[in-house]
């Protein structure tokens, strides 16, 4: 398949725009794995959105730790949809391409969204120390203004932190091949595909992980040492076990973004496989933002709890 270029020097052209080739082989399954993404797809968007207006709708919800759950839901939507929709797309056309800006574009919001996830789930990890720990002074800790002060700190670190890396990747020549294998714009492939030495940017991509992904994993780590030493002094079996069921959806999320976080950035060069980073890679951006709102219903009595009491009042209003 052609490409396009624009003409440097004699010797040297620069590409306009990548193809992605991670499905091409599956020529024939294209069509179902678009159905099997658009249902995945639709889902997610309705389980987030039914979380945050349960949660905005049941006053017994608004507590900081639902702060912060509505928060990462509509973190979920949004990077879920920087990757999904061109995703379908492209698994119903013969040309799947993706300009340069395009590209830049996606990799900007997708990495941003991300690296804003990992300090928000280390956020809420300390939101579970401060009530299982410092119960008494939980109120007076998580106020609202230090619950709205460490949800836009984490935003603001994932904006400067990404969007310098992203911009500096994009500053890089790309000369060919144009071919991303991958289903997305996602950092090792694209920089892979760079015409320079792109040493400095992978050691730049490994110390950013070690920093801002293993960062806020040790923080939800302590916190959890510190919880768990907390529950275990607790007097009575009941008490254990409300103060366990509290974390364990939590807990859950952690480690599928984390085990797939962790995995995909800091795992050596060496040993890259693009078949299996897509793998890893269709988890985290399509099956874990599914996952969330079904994690936090089922396993959340709280959550449980106000979804019957609002499809009991919306539904069945009057007694029987």
């Amino acid at each position: 398949m052609p490409y396009k270029k624009e003409e440097l020097n004699e010797s040297q052209t620069v590409l306009t725009e990548f193809t992605f080739v991670a499905f091409s082989y599956l020529q024939e399954l294209q069509v179902l794995l678009f159905l099997v993404f658009l249902m995945i797809y639709l889902l997610t968007i309705m389980g987030n959105i039914v979380i945050i207006l349960l949660i905005k709708l049941s006053p017994s919800l608004h507590t900081p730790m639902y702060f912060f759950l509505v928060n990462l839901s509509f973190l979920e939507m949004c990077y879920t949809t920087s990757v999904v929709p061109q995703m379908l797309v492209h698994l119903l056309v013969e040309h799947k391409s993706i300009s340069i800006v395009g590209c830049a574009a996606q990799m900007y919001v997708f990495t941003i969204l991300g690296l804003t996830e990992c300090w928000l789930l280390a956020t809420m990890a300390y939101d579970r120390y401060v009530a299982i720990c410092h119960p008494l002074q939980y109120t007076l800790i998580m106020s609202s203004r230090v619950c709205v002060c460490l949800a836009a700190a984490s935003s603001v670190t994932g904006f400067l932190v990404e969007a310098a890396q992203t911009t500096w990747i994009f500053a890089l020549p790309f000369c060919g091949p144009q071919q991303i294998h991958h289903f997305f714009c996602d950092i090792l492939p694209v920089v892979k595909l760079a015409c320079a030495d792109t040493s400095m940017n992978e050691m730049a991509l490994f110390g950013v992980s070690m920093l801002f992904i293993m960062g806020p994993f040790l923080l939800i780590l302590v916190s959890y040492i510190r919880i768990i030493s907390t529950i275990l002094k607790m007097p009575s079996a009941e008490s254990r076990h409300k103060a366990f069921s509290t974390c364990s959806a939590h807990l859950m999320v952690v480690s599928l973004f984390f085990g797939t976080a962790l995995f995909t950035y800091l795992q050596p060069r060496s040993s890259y496989s693009p078949n299996t980073d897509k793998m890893i890679s269709l988890m985290y951006t399509v099956v874990k933002p599914l996952l969330n709102p079904v994690i936090y219903t089922l396993r959340n009595k709280e959550v449980k709890g106000a979804l019957k009491k609002t499809l009991a009042r919306n539904f069945c209003p009057w007694p029987r």
